[in-house]
């Protein structure tokens, strides 16, 4: 007799509603999603990537497409009838309560995901694809791989590293030395967050005073990123100069990241940088060809690209 092993995937669809919905600032909405089937979402914490499925105007989430292969089923719809996809950061998962928390930035009608979050009432459908508590290997879909003896851990991002960021402050232990960086719109974007002992949080807005010109995106996280490392000096992991491999940002997605096996344990610090692609490119530059940082200490990761919408 022949018994067939029935294969889990590591992610999953979860058809939820909003439950509640919180302003958090001038630029951050706060939406937690209920759904009967949450129990069985893996709350795997730090910087925990899932997919968000929009609703279609007119046709809510009736395209949404079911089972295990539910991408190649989306691809395979016609395009009228594809959700819009995003991707997003758990902010909480609370699978016990069936919640999940996701915050999203809002800049106005420019894209499907700030179009939908700007008009987000209890009640309304989405569906989410995150990870199955009940595979049972890694499911992975985190990029937090700092060695455990990391001197310092040095975190910076934009508004759309934030809610990523504020969920791994908020898992450091007691202790734990880390400096962080946070460039945000206004000066009311910045958040409360739960700061263990040893983490310095700097906000960075780039509207510092109501009507004041705002700086350019990217040179107040830029500068504070510099001036972080150049304090930080010799506690940094160096490597030998090394020549770059150019990543075109408009056409390519810049994302390097260490993993468990290749990350450097060292007493040094280990960086985590995302954020707008091309300020991340010009930070990775700095870092490993200005300043020498080996490459294995630092994550650096092209969230989103300015002039660009999609995914």
């Amino acid at each position: 007799m022949t018994v067939e092993t029935v294969q889990v995937p590591a992610y999953r669809t979860f058809p939820v509603q909003v439950a509640q919905v919180q302003r958090l600032g001038p630029s951050f909405l706060r939406v937690t999603f209920s759904g009967p089937e949450l129990d069985v979402f893996a709350s795997n914490g730090w910087d925990q990537r899932i997919k968000v499925l929009l609703p279609l105007p007119g046709r809510g989430v009736v395209d949404c497409p079911a089972g295990d292969d539910w991408y190649g089923a989306w691809r395979a719809l016609p395009p009228e009838r594809q959700m819009p996809i995003r991707t997003y950061t758990v902010r909480a998962a609370r699978p016990e309560l069936l919640e999940v928390d996701v915050d999203f930035v809002l800049h106005g009608a420019t894209g499907p995901a700030s179009a939908w979050a700007e008009q987000a009432a209890v009640g309304d459908e989405v569906v989410l694809v995150g990870p199955n508590a009940r595979f049972a290997g890694p499911t992975g879909g985190f990029e937090w791989h700092p060695p455990a003896d990391a001197s310092c851990l040095l975190i910076a991002g934009d508004e759309t590293a934030v809610p990523a960021i504020c969920a791994i402050v908020e898992s450091l232990p007691e202790g734990r030395q880390a400096r962080v960086l946070l460039e945000v719109p206004t000066a009311g974007d910045a958040l409360n967050v739960a700061t263990p002992r040893g983490v310095e949080v700097t906000w960075l807005p780039r509207q510092a005073v109501a009507d004041a010109p705002p700086a350019p995106r990217g040179q107040l996280l830029t500068a504070a990123v510099v001036a972080a490392v150049e304090e930080l000096g010799d506690r940094l992991a160096p490597s030998p100069a090394v020549e770059l491999t150019d990543v075109d940002v408009d056409s390519e997605i810049l994302w390097e990241v260490p993993d468990d096996t290749t990350v450097r344990g060292s007493s040094g610090v280990y960086a985590w940088l995302a954020g707008e692609a091309g300020v991340v490119k010009g930070l990775r530059r700095h870092l490993v060809q200005g300043v020498g940082v080996d490459r294995r200490s630092v994550a650096f990761m092209g969230y989103w690209r300015d002039g660009r919408t999609s995914d």
